[in-house]
């Protein structure tokens, strides 16, 4: 039986979740490319230290030396093999802008530029090598070995060389190996990997079951239906995959802007270069001209016009409980434009509690009497339904009794001596709200129990808000059940409920949404929602109990799970979107004027240089207004 959502909801500070064990993370520095931006912003800050206080130029131009040195070498290679397949990119560009600074005299301005590109580099290394690290990960979840039954008896073989017919042996709390069909055997199995289901769910003969997923208590034979790499798990990973490969398209276009611009700029120079030396200009002027032309032409002032108010929005929701992971990231949250919501784990909190205790009025106990039997017998268990009880009793400060010759009967529940009494806790008919758990003592019933998955406090206000920013209401793509879907849809005011998905099927739901111009915000949790989280136009993860792979491609992380930041943040990024507008006007009418000045006057390079420096300080500021607390509590009221 599946678990039922209660639409009362969860208190405003649910307890937080238990510990998520350590992930597999690649270290920031055993990246070459970190270690290399690293020196070069050290060396670039202790040249500018010097710089600044007057040092003479022996003492900081080595600093800076080494900032053009270790922060340029790796792009400045990247752009001579580029060269050699007759492209020209930005990276190379700003290279040759850098030395061309430094060429007349602008050494930290050239530097600047170096330690911007390097870092960039450094994180789009790091973001790479966390993609790779999480999908790891997931394939961890499958077990590397299997029993296989033969005519023969038993064997252990690695579960790459299953195939399709092969009977497995699945016992106790071990993984199962393959995709298959139940023959023989009745267990519990937890399949919040694949399906999201909070609760384990019921397997008899006939039963579909999943590589990657937990077996309970009881002993399967399983029939493998489907080759191991054809598996559930290792379709995730490729959705994962083909999805992120999706986003290409974007960035041939910005590549393909870059290759001009560079090819442009480079061809402008060398004619403000050419053309007065042609006609007889001294080579010193025109040299100077084409160097104040680079300079006042490089899009520094371009780079920070985008730069500041997107990593001021990641700063300013970084302290609020968001983590956006690029400006990338936080740019695509704001051109959304409809929303997908997963059920359990993030519209409600994923876990069972316990909301009833209905003694029955012969049994002559009261609430707390039936729930300390109830939580005493199920004690020894580690069924998630048992955790519920037993931390309901322990809430209200109940004494649990031993429990003696305890038994634990899959798809059933418990039975144990307590107190000289027999106690069984098993499953009844669920009503419309709620698992309920009947309590039987010497094979008499004394009550029942319900448990739910509670409704997150915040859920109805975060979909009317999110309907309000998007004007469309949310879309709720589930594992679970049409019926519990239902009841959360209902209290949450939603009308398009799609029930009963596999991770495919959630993909499958967002490619649809966006084949029809939508630009797709999902939010979900687990490792079946990783594939949908990589296909929408952008993603955010629950932190508290997300999946490593639901954290790591997911464009953001909410750490506390607290639902009313989704619409906080999109309005965020919403008002950086705006601000990167206004710099990148302020930009263009700068370099486009200092150009102009360059080409029809005669441009003196300190003011050039004031002009270029300006106009990247102006746009800087500009951005960093929304590092201000005032930038989220109004973009949360608006």
């Amino acid at each position: 039986m599946v678990a039922r959502v209660s639409t009362a909801l969860a208190p405003a500070h649910a307890p937080a979740s238990a510990p998520a064990a350590p992930r597999r993370r690649t270290r920031i520095l055993a990246l070459p490319e970190a270690r290399w931006a690293l020196a070069a912003t050290v060396a670039f800050l202790l040249g500018l230290a010097l710089d600044l206080t007057g040092a003479p130029a022996w003492a900081y131009g080595p600093l800076y030396s080494v900032a053009y040195v270790t922060g340029g070498w790796e792009p400045a290679l990247e752009g001579l093999r580029a060269l050699r397949e007759k492209t020209l990119d930005v990276d190379l560009l700003m290279i040759v802008a850098a030395l061309g600074a430094a060429a007349i005299g602008q050494v930290l301005d050239g530097a600047l530029l170096i330690v911007i590109f390097a870092t960039s580099g450094a994180l789009e290394a790091l973001a790479t090598a966390r993609t790779a690290d999480s999908v790891r990960g997931l394939l961890d979840l499958a077990p590397t070995t299997a029993t296989r039954v033969t005519e023969a008896g038993e064997e252990t073989v690695p579960t790459a060389e299953l195939g399709v017919g092969d009977v497995l042996l699945i016992r106790p709390g071990e993984r199962i190996g393959a995709d298959g069909r139940v023959l023989d055997g009745t267990s519990e199995a937890d399949e919040a990997t694949i399906t999201g289901e909070p609760l384990p769910v019921l397997k008899r003969p006939g039963d579909d079951v999943f590589a990657g997923t937990l077996n309970g208590a009881g002993a399967l034979r399983v029939r493998v239906e489907r080759d191991p790499a054809d598996s559930v798990i290792a379709r995730i990973v490729t959705l994962v995959e083909e999805a992120s490969r999706t986003k290409a398209p974007t960035q041939l276009f910005i590549e393909k802007i870059e290759q001009r611009y560079a090819v442009g700029m480079v061809l402008a120079t060398l004619a403000v270069f050419g053309v007065p030396l042609a006609f007889g200009a001294e080579l010193t002027d025109a040299l100077l001209r084409a160097m104040t032309f680079m300079i006042v032409a490089s899009p520094c002032a371009v780079v920070l016009a985008t730069m500041p108010p997107l990593l001021s929005a990641i700063a300013n929701a970084g302290r609020h409980g968001v983590l956006v992971k690029s400006a990338v990231a936080m740019e695509r949250l704001g051109e959304i434009d409809t929303t997908a919501l997963d059920k359990t784990g993030t519209l409600t909190e994923g876990a069972p509690e316990v909301t009833g205790v209905r003694p029955l009025p012969e049994s002559g106990l009261d609430e707390d009497a039936l729930l300390a039997l109830a939580a005493s017998a199920e004690h020894p268990s580690e069924h998630p339904l048992a955790r519920a009880i037993v931390a309901a009793a322990r809430g209200r400060g109940l004494s649990l009794a031993p429990a003696e010759d305890f038994t634990a009967i899959p798809g059933q529940g418990v039975t144990a001596t307590v107190d000289g009494r027999q106690v069984s806790v098993g499953r009844a008919e669920a009503d419309s709200d709620a698992t309920v758990v009947q309590v039987h003592r010497d094979g008499q019933p004394v009550g029942t129990l319900a448990l739910t998955d509670r409704l997150r406090a915040e859920a109805p206000a975060t979909t009317a808000a999110l309907t309000a920013l998007t004007g469309t209401a949310p879309v709720l793509l589930t594992g679970d059940h049409a019926g519990a879907a239902a009841r959360v849809a209902e209290a949450t005011g939603l009308t398009d409920v799609r029930a009963g998905l596999l991770p495919e099927d959630k993909v499958d739901a967002v490619r649809e949404l966006q084949r029809k111009g939508r630009k797709v915000l999902f939010v979900g949790d687990g490792v079946n929602d990783a594939p949908a989280l990589a296909a929408a136009h952008s993603g955010i993860a629950m932190g508290r109990a997300g999946s490593d792979l639901a954290l790591e491609t997911a464009d953001a992380v909410i750490v506390r799970d607290e639902l009313t930041t989704v619409p906080a943040v999109v309005r965020l990024s919403r008002a950086a979107r705006r601000l990167v507008v206004q710099n990148l006007v302020i930009a263009g009418v700068f370099i486009t004027g200092l150009v102009l000045w360059d080409l029809i006057g005669h441009l003196p390079l300190p003011l050039g240089v004031a002009g270029h420096e300006g106009s990247t300080v102006l746009v800087g500021l500009n951005g960093l207004r929304l590092l201000r607390e005032s930038a989220w509590t109004q973009d949360r009221r608006g």
